[in-house]
């Protein structure tokens, strides 16, 4: 049997070689993309039961662990509704554009030494690029719905990751002078060594603004003025159903988890241990767990703080962060030139 396999994968032609490798890596980054998700999904509800004082799921399977599974399915099954009046491509494609742009920011995650899909010099470039198309998905959910309270959330979307693009931008920018490099994985060596060297102790100030942006990025509490119920019903989602709705779903919860692994190889080290003792159990590991510590401050930041109203939420943008920002690109340029780290 295996001999006969062989022999058929040799006789292929190698653009089609190319393409089943290809499309093998991706299933392998796709699959365990989804089951963390759905899993993280239960967790973040288990989190926010504890903090209210319920149960949370507790029914489908052991502990509830399946429920996520049983809302994908049911998502799945049910009946995909357009709206007669709205443009029926731009309308589906907005979704699958969302999703699709959650997964391919991935692709210069580094999880260890050489542990990466695509080790490009220019890699947090790549991934600041990603996420600022992430908007256009909104947009043109947003538009294609042909609704009110759609086009008001595709709005507020557009305006608020414009706004909290820029101070991420520059808290990037302190970063990138002292490690030297665009490449993520030359950022996680730079802090190699311990703890005492994560870049969270003299950038912490930006990893404060970093975080807060990130909820805001990706529309998290108190953040989440595009789909405000009490204002938009759902806002820019709130004619989609079915799988549409899913993969705007999917999308969110995949930009929540490269905002956690972002901020964990930017300040915390990415894969390193904190003291070189424990350099023995394996990087990924380090990164995932460091992964789960930033998405349980997000599910904590849901069920703890009320929403920003939308003028709280522009000044705090453009007239605290931008500033401080600004002006800490030109502090720590001078402090990295002063201390020869530049």
């Amino acid at each position: 049997m295996a001999n006969w396999i062989i022999e058929l994968w040799n006789g292929l032609p190698f653009y089609l070689q190319y393409l089943l490798q290809t499309l093998g890596f991706i299933m392998l980054f796709v699959l365990p993309f989804l089951l963390a998700i759905a899993l993280l999904v239960y967790g973040e509800r288990k989190i926010w039961a504890a903090m209210q004082m319920r149960r949370g799921p507790n029914v489908v399977g052991a502990f509830g662990i399946l429920q996520s599974f049983a809302d994908g399915l049911k998502l799945l099954l049910k009946e995909t509704i357009i709206p007669s009046s709205a443009n029926k491509v731009v309308f589906l494609l907005a979704p699958v554009l969302t999703f699709t742009l959650a997964l391919v920011a991935w692709a210069v995650i580094p999880w260890d030494a050489g542990m990466v899909i695509a080790d490009i010099n220019v890699g947090i470039l790549y991934v600041m690029a990603i996420s600022s198309l992430g908007v256009y998905g909104i947009l043109m959910a947003g538009w294609a719905s042909n609704s009110r309270y759609a086009f008001l959330g595709a709005l507020r979307s557009a305006a608020q990751m414009v706004s909290y693009e820029v101070s991420i931008g520059f808290v990037l920018v302190t970063i990138l002078l002292w490690a030297g490099s665009l490449n993520l994985s030359d950022i996680v060596n730079a802090q190699a060594g311990g703890f005492w060297n994560w870049y969270f102790i003299p950038f912490f100030p930006m990893f404060v603004i970093f975080f807060i942006s990130a909820l805001a990025e990706t529309n998290r509490t108190p953040f989440d003025l595009p789909e405000a119920e009490a204002e938009l019903v759902a806002g820019y989602q709130v004619e989609y159903s079915s799988m549409a709705f899913a993969l705007f779903w999917l999308g969110e919860y995949g930009n929540i988890l490269l905002m956690c692994v972002m901020t964990s190889i930017l300040f915390f080290g990415g894969w390193h241990a904190p003291f070189a003792a424990l350099e023995f159990i394996p990087g990924p590991l380090w990164l995932i767990f460091k992964i789960l510590i930033f998405f349980f401050i997000f599910a904590w930041v849901k069920a703890a703080l009320p929403r920003y109203r939308y003028d709280q939420l522009m000044r705090l943008g453009w007239k605290v962060f931008l500033p401080i920002s600004l002006a800490a690109v030109v502090i720590y340029a001078g402090l990295g030139l002063a201390l020869g780290i530049i």
